[in-house]
């Protein structure tokens, strides 16, 4: 689901604060990207900010699809994917409201960094955070947390 976001307009800020304005949170359903929620919304809180959290489906690889003539691995994958959603539109629609949160949920399907840049750049973020990698193969390939650091646009946080 492709969404039309606006970048949000500055709001006036109070002398003294110099925090961001709109943060970009990834996030999968993994506990250390919901640890980065967790944190990106504490933030957002204190700082009065726009809160804008990301949640990336990736599509099945092609070796998946290649091996799985049935279709059912795939749609395994798919059937993951709408559960994490729908926890995660959930915890939006009945926790964050109450912590007096400027908060959306924005779901793309692609792949994660591809798609984290593109909303940040789109929205003006004045900072992104994520949650730490715990793939071994993050290790060769790099991970969507060191991606985003290199690629020096925005203040990175990256929480374990």
């Amino acid at each position: 689901m492709n969404e039309e976001l606006q970048p949000a307009a500055r709001p006036i800020r109070d002398v003294g604060s110099d925090g961001p304005g709109t943060i970009v949170v990834g996030i999968d359903g993994s506990t250390s990207s919901l640890r980065a929620a967790a944190y990106a919304v504490g933030l957002a809180r204190r700082q009065r900010s726009r809160l804008v959290a990301v949640y990336v489906r990736t599509l099945p690889a092609t070796v998946l699809s290649l091996a799985d003539a049935g279709g059912n691995a795939a749609h395994n994958v798919i059937d993951a994917h709408d559960a994490v959603e729908r926890q995660l539109r959930d915890a939006v629609e009945r926790h964050i409201p109450r912590l007096s949160v400027d908060v959306r949920l924005v779901v793309r399907t692609g792949e994660p960094y591809t798609e984290l840049v593109a909303i940040a750049e789109q929205l003006h973020a004045d900072a992104v955070v994520v949650g730490r990698s715990a793939g071994a193969l993050h290790r060769i390939a790099g991970s969507v947390a060191v991606k985003l650091v290199r690629c020096g646009r925005w203040p990175v946080t990256v929480v374990p």
